[in-house]
Order: C-alpha cells, then structure tokens, then sequence
C-alpha cells in the first residue's frame, strides 16, 4: 500500500476533493475518483467517497492507494452454501480465501461484514478475526448483546478452535504444545515474533502427515488468539506455512505454486451468547488447499478426516 498524506492549504479552498487529491497527489484524476470510489481516502479521519466534496483550509486528506498487481479479486457476493448458521443472535459462515474481515484502508468493498449483511438480510458485528488470506469458520454477532457475549468470550478464551496448516516441512518435535509470546517484531514493522516481553501466546499442534517434498499437513489448536499466533509458532518450530513469505514460507514446492498462506479454520466450538448452550460449526477444506495437499501430501481421503 502506498500512503498519500497531504494538507489543504488556503489557495485550496473550495475545490473538489478529486480534483485536490490529483493535484496535490500528482496522480490522475481518473485514479483519484477510482481510489475515492473504492473507499481509500479519509477526510480529517472519516472515510469519505463523495467526489464533489468541496475542501477547506487545514482539513488532512490521506489517501490509501493499492499497490499495482497486489490487489486481490473483491469477493462480490457470498454463496448461500458458505451459510453454516444463522439465529437471531448470531452467524457462522465458512469465509472464502482474500476476504477481509472489516474494511481496509484501501477500500469498505468486499469486506466480510458487508457480505454477510447481504446474505442475512441484516447488519451483523465483526466478533473475531481471520487473517485475510484464511479461509474457514467465522462468527458474527446480530445483536449488541451477542456482539457483547461473543467478544468477552473470545477475550477469555473460551472457544475452542481448530485448524489446519500446510507447513514447509513437519513441527520439531512434531507434536506437542509450544508456549511462547508473541508480540510486534522491533526488526520488521508489520510482522510478529516470539518476544521475552510478548504478550502469552500458546498453541498444541500434531502433525497428521507429511509428504516426499518435506511438506506436512499439521492440526493446531491455539489456546489463545494472538495476531498471526499459529503462523509465527509454526515458523518457531522450523515449519512455516507455505504461502507465508512473511514468516519464510515458499509459494512454490517443486512443481507447484501455492496461492496464499495455506491456513484453514476447521472447526470452532463455542458458547451460544443467549442461551449458553454449545455450538459447533465446521467448514470444509477449500479446493485450493485441496489441490496443493494432493500435490505435496498425498494421502488418499479428505485431510480432514484425519481429526
């Protein structure tokens, strides 16, 4: 992402926000209507997609811009068979691969609460959080009150949850639990690391099996729900995901590419927030994933089965 920050100055006054935003930005004005359109710039800190808007002297005016070739596909609708729950209280869908989990600072599109929303006929609260490139269970709140339950719940750690990981080579030792805590990476902006001063973190993991490439399909069940929690514990243990760049992991083995950071939400088991009583939601494997676990981790059988 490449970050406009800019200043409206007194001779500004007045003019169109694109027209400031491609003068000032020195870009085109067809690429500022675009990035306003998407949702990418926010006027004195508010998301703001009108065009016309005229401006004044001393507002700030950041504009996020995508960089070329990284955006992902937006996700225009979702399936009603990715719909694993719904009450009046609370979803469960199984999220697709590249769908954010709240809007970004580049665009309000395709993000997940919008697309749920859609699919359920009403607004709905982001309780919890995939990775964007994670597919799987997520849950999302209908009421205040569940948004409440649910939250306090995940805070404490009451759901159970389950994935599963397609690593570069098996965990050593392969199965166990690794406690370690994670916290900003002081090296690398954006990136997490196994920190003395971290905040708690653990996971228990097994590997269910592993391939001729080195690569092997690992079940993780983390106790507690840091930012990228199992990918830096993977990578802690000599097993980064494929995928997975940020923490070492290749996006090509052998003869085949891997299309984003191989990690799924299998299962989640957690408290209704209304009633108390147990639910559990499953979401299978993604054809993606499928495809680069028959290639590296032959086995016969969906993976999944292996839980």
């Amino acid at each position: 992402m490449r970050r406009l920050t800019l200043r409206v100055a007194p001779a500004d006054a007045g003019a169109r926000l694109d027209r400031f935003i491609a003068e000032q930005g020195a870009i085109s004005r067809g690429l500022a209507r675009r990035v306003l359109d998407a949702g990418g710039v926010f006027l004195d800190g508010h998301r703001c997609k009108v065009a016309s808007r005229t401006v004044r002297p001393g507002q700030a005016v950041v504009v996020n811009l995508e960089e070329s070739g990284r955006a992902a596909p937006v996700v225009a609708a979702l399936d009603r068979a990715r719909l694993l729950y719904a009450d009046e209280h609370l979803v469960a869908v199984d999220k697709p691969p590249f769908v954010p989990a709240q809007p970004t600072l580049t665009t309000d599109r395709g993000a997940l609460p919008e697309l749920v929303a859609s699919l359920v006929g009403a607004p709905v609260t982001v309780v919890h959080r995939l990775d964007r490139e994670t597919s799987g269970v997520t849950v999302l709140a209908r009421t205040r009150a569940a948004a409440a339950a649910l939250s306090e719940a995940f805070r404490t750690g009451q759901p159970e949850k389950t994935y599963l990981a397609l690593a570069a080579r098996a965990p050593a030792p392969p199965d166990g639990r690794l406690e370690a805590p994670l916290g900003p990476d002081p090296a690398r902006p954006g990136r997490r690391a196994v920190l003395a001063a971290g905040e708690p973190a653990a996971t228990r993991y097994r590997t269910l099996r592993a391939g001729p490439s080195g690569a092997a399909l690992v079940e993780c069940r983390p106790e507690t729900g840091r930012t990228h929690q199992i990918r830096v514990h993977l990578a802690h243990l000599g097993a980064p995901l494929l995928g997975d760049p940020r923490y070492g992991g290749p996006r090509r083995v052998l003869e085949t590419s891997v299309p984003r950071v191989l990690l799924h939400a299998r299962r989640l088991l957690l408290p209704h927030p209304a009633t108390g009583a147990p639910l559990a939601f499953e979401a299978p494997l993604p054809e993606d994933f499928l495809a680069v676990v028959r290639a590296l981790v032959p086995g016969g059988g969906d993976p999944a089965e292996a839980l």
